[in-house]
């Protein structure tokens, strides 16, 4: 850990200001400043800025200050922190159905904190040693003297807690109707990087303080890691809205870190953080290029979109990058999305094998859904009808360069990465060493690490 921090606060229930950072945190750090630069810049023209960009600010500020927390009491602070600010985002600034989708958010998450911050009490309660007192910090606790079952609850809990905010099947069902309802700043915040949130929670307090139990219910997390990614790819096969799509999208990806976290190697942990980065960049990406036909055609359903890649009348530019947008995301080689399945697969191949190659399917049934989407919106000839009209728009504004130019400068860091990932991958590897070698008792993992 480095660049560490540590003020005195609340002694009284073990609360400190402790902050450090690590390979682990420092790319997921780097992505929450990007994207939130980016949500900053493509929010032009925004109602009530005054409310609108603290509350953008104060969600950056909660997940920086997640990422960084090496007290459980004071992760949980900053995770709550975003709760209520992208409430008001999704209510005041999306769409028709703004009301149900943003109560429907504040439902979920509000289970979520309770059932996260009951298994940091129990971490606290069961791992405070006598000589530190009742604590919260991550590196004070001491959890192996206690006995499994309790261990095991408090795994579930966490699991049950993060696993709404990844989200995983079947706690997924908050997050369609928050992106399509959401603007499409906040989207791109949303699925690139607060998610991430239950990713990096399951990595750092349930992988990190609970290594015994994870090893336990591991096989289980690993199914669960294939129904996450089979259902999210084929809910997304029978999407007409091109957002909705997206958002089936990154519950699919996010079953390929569930499957990563479960194999608990050092290789396999690398492969988590960096598909989360990678995930992170590819779905923002996306959703800012959904946002830009939207708001060219006026519509997002692939019914009433043809031929947009018609250099004349349509958005050629546009449509080239969400080719590429949708290559990445269906893990082809030489792109970010390739490199984080491949070190994944490569990883849980020698412990979960069938699990694994279901798991492969995936990126088979993202290609196919992809393949739908820009078939249909983006080849043939060009036609647009506007939501509730049967009028044919026979051409459309072009984007200007200053709309493009966010997803331009992703789609290069997208590219870069998938060439050169070992400026990222060589960051995060130290920090997975220092975490797994704990959980690498499979025999099939000792066999890989011998080679």
């Amino acid at each position: 850990m480095q660049l560490t921090e540590s003020l005195a606060w609340l002694d009284q229930i073990g609360l400190s200001y402790r902050l450090g950072v690590d390979g682990l945190a420092f790319p997921l750090v780097l992505l929450n400043g990007l994207l939130l630069s980016i949500a900053i810049y493509i929010s032009k023209d925004i109602q009530r800025p005054n409310l609108y960009f603290p509350l953008l600010l104060l969600i950056g500020g909660g997940v920086n200050g997640a990422f960084l927390a090496q007290n459980l009491l004071l992760f949980f602070l900053f995770f709550e922190v975003e709760l209520i600010p992208l409430y008001l985002l999704i209510a005041i600034w999306g769409g028709e159905r703004r009301g149900y989708a943003a109560t429907k958010f504040l439902i979920y998450t509000a289970i979520s904190g309770v059932l996260i911050l009951a298994a940091f009490f129990g971490m606290a309660a069961f791992g405070s040693g006598d000589v530190t007192g009742f604590t919260f910090n991550y590196q004070d606790l001491n959890l192996e003297g206690v006995s499994k079952s309790t261990r095991g609850i408090l795994l579930i809990l966490l699991l049950l807690g993060f696993g709404i905010k990844i989200p995983i099947v079947p706690l997924h069902t908050w997050l369609p109707d928050a992106h399509v309802e959401a603007s499409t700043p906040v989207s791109t915040l949303l699925a690139g990087v607060l998610l991430k949130l239950g990713t990096y929670g399951l990595l750092r307090f349930g992988l990190g303080l609970l290594p015994e139990a994870w090893q336990a219910i591991a096989p289980f997390l690993a199914v669960w890691a294939v129904v996450s990614v089979i259902y999210g790819c084929l809910t997304a096969i029978t999407q007409k809205d091109m957002k909705k799509m997206v958002a089936y999208s990154s519950v699919g990806h996010m079953g390929y870190i569930i499957l990563a976290l479960a194999t608990a190697t050092p290789l396999s942990l690398v492969g988590a953080t960096f598909q989360m980065v990678s995930h992170g960049l590819i779905s923002a990406l996306l959703f800012i290029l959904v946002g830009i036909v939207y708001k060219k055609t006026g519509t997002r359903n692939l019914d009433s979109l043809n031929g947009l890649l018609n250099p004349e009348r349509g958005l050629p530019i546009t449509g080239s990058l969400m080719i590429l947008a949708a290559m990445a995301s269906a893990g082809t080689p030489g792109m970010m999305g390739f490199i984080a399945e491949f070190v994944i697969f490569r990883s849980s191949f020698a412990v979960f094998p069938v699990q694994t190659i279901l798991c492969m399917l995936g990126t088979g049934l993202t290609a196919v859904y992809f393949l739908i989407m820009l078939d249909r919106v983006f080849f043939g000839r060009f036609s647009v009808r506007k939501d509730g009209s049967d009028k044919i728009i026979t051409s459309i504004p072009f984007a200007q360069w200053q709309e493009k130019f966010p997803a331009i400068a992703l789609a290069l860091i997208i590219v870069f990465f998938g060439l050169i990932p070992n400026l990222a991958t060589n960051m995060i590897s130290s920090s997975a060493n220092a975490i797994a070698p704990n959980h690498t008792q499979f025999k099939q993992v000792a066999l890989l690490q011998s080679n």
